[in-house]
């Protein structure tokens, strides 16, 4: 009996022993997968299915603002479109969210100098009284001066906080003009401010096109009237400000809360021959601010996806796993869409096998970046190789967060990459309204879905997984 004991531990110990040395084995795609990668890349570069999508998108639906009657039809409009393509899955899942209406927005200054001003409403900005609201105006250099301002100092007035961003490859401007805009906002509301403006977040210091985007307001009750000044409008102000005298402002916003709407994740999916319930994540995000018609933000993040996805299910023999296609709801209130997304499938993270979200506007990809498992380090190198002929640079030293929405994925544990686009002139057309077709280079738009493409179909042909589980990477800085 003490024999057979023995015999039972020893066996358990090598079956360990066994399962740990599988855990450790490292990810590898196989040659044949990385041939027909090769391939699939060269055929994308000179495909316009990417092009087609964001071209008929942006002309047969326009802007997508999200719970406008324009949100609903871009919905029924990429269910159609994703059935045209042939994916083997077509289907939606619900979101909800806060309901928020832009009807009308005017300013101007009414002393020392009377003039008006270009500016547009915040997203969850409140909207001012009826026949509008006038205000002496505080301005503040940045953030940081608002912060340190006595409330008494703004209380009843209308806050204006600059901000200026420079043109960067990489965009990382926007943080602090985000923050600005996001947190400014609920700053001075604290504060009792009457309302807020801000510079734009934006780079296009001569146009005179404000850029919009969403505040930091949740609770209808908490939220004071907010708007963006184009650039030039800002500097007008600025300097009427220098002048020493008092400067009142009027400013009158028919913007609000307007309950809650009920909208959809759009899903398209290739079914894997293999594991079909292994899956590849890649999409952008449907919705778009009402100013332009959401070409590079981010009608052409959903054209991407659905054009690499496509050439894949056109490959003779279909994918090992899924690729999963995802057109998020109502990214630009607040990632409503990614949140729910990653809410709903939070416990399925670990059959997530990779993924990223293409939300940077339409520049080439000129980065690569990965949240992996060590040992499959090796595997995100051989995407490397192929890649990097088209204009492709992999930076080991830096987390892949996965995108906008699928961030919110990645922080339950999915495996992610960041492809990251030029985005030096993006902040001239983002959430502005020249953000249009004309924007899009056809080719540039090619190279990002050879590289979408390339990567994805690697992904879903690895010997291995790239080390997706419950909070696997919430230590690896993508978050912050």
């Amino acid at each position: 009996m003490r024999h057979t004991l023995r015999l039972h531990a020893l066996a358990a110990c090598l079956a360990l022993a066994f399962s740990a040395h599988a855990a450790d084995k490292a990810t590898t795609i196989p040659q044949k997968a990385v041939t027909a990668a090769t391939e699939l890349r060269d055929r994308a570069m000179n495909d316009n299915t990417g092009y087609e999508f964001v071209s008929q998108l942006t002309t047969e639906v326009g802007p997508r603002v999200a719970g406008s009657a324009a949100d609903a039809r871009g919905v029924a409009w990429t269910v159609a479109k994703f059935k045209a393509m042939g994916f083997d899955k077509v289907y939606t899942e619900k979101v909800s969210y806060p309901l928020w209406q832009r009807r009308s927005e005017h300013a101007e200054i009414v002393s020392p100098f009377p003039q008006p001003l270009l500016l547009t409403a915040l997203g969850y900005s409140a909207g001012t009284p009826k026949g509008g609201l006038t205000a002496e105006v505080v301005g503040f250099d940045d953030l940081d001066a608002l912060k340190k301002a006595d409330p008494a100092s703004v209380k009843g007035k209308i806050v204006y906080v600059s901000t200026h961003m420079q043109r960067q490859k990489d965009g990382h401007d926007y943080g602090m003009g985000s923050a600005t805009r996001t947190m400014g906002a609920v700053l001075a509301a604290k504060m009792g401010a009457a309302a807020y403006l801000l510079r734009s977040a934006g780079t296009d210091p001569h146009s005179r096109t404000p850029h919009t985007g969403v505040t930091g307001f949740r609770d209808p009750k908490d939220a004071i009237p907010a708007a963006a000044l184009s650039l030039p409008d800002a500097d007008q102000l600025e300097r009427v400000l220098k002048e020493g005298k008092p400067v009142t402002l009027k400013l009158d916003l028919d913007v609000g809360f307007a309950g809650t709407y009920e909208g959809a994740n759009v899903i398209a999916e290739v079914t894997g021959r293999k594991h079909p319930d292994q899956v590849v994540a890649i999409g952008g995000h449907l919705d778009s601010w009402d100013l332009g018609t959401g070409a590079i933000d981010d009608g052409a993040g959903v054209a991407i996806a659905a054009a690499a996805a496509k050439l894949i299910k056109d490959m003779p023999q279909r994918p090992d796993r899924t690729i999963r296609v995802i057109a998020f709801a109502n990214e630009e209130m607040g990632l409503w869409g990614g949140r729910a997304y990653a809410e709903a499938h939070a416990k399925e993270v670990s059959k997530f096998q990779l993924g990223t979200e293409s939300d940077f506007g339409a520049g080439r990809i000129w980065r690569m970046s990965a949240s992996v498992k060590p040992e499959a380090r090796g595997a995100i190198e051989q995407i490397a190789k192929v890649i990097e002929p088209i204009g492709v640079a992999y930076d080991a030293t830096k987390p892949g967060g996965g995108g906008s929405d699928l961030s919110q994925m990645h922080a339950k544990g999915m495996a992610a990459l960041s492809l990251t686009q030029d985005g030096t002139d993006y902040f001239d057309y983002h959430h502005n309204a020249n953000d249009t077709l004309d924007k899009i280079d056809p080719k540039a738009l090619a190279q990002n879905v050879a590289v979408y493409a390339a990567f994805a179909y690697m992904a879903a042909q690895a010997n291995g997984d790239f080390g997706s589980a419950p909070d696997a990477f919430k230590n690896d800085g993508a978050h912050d």
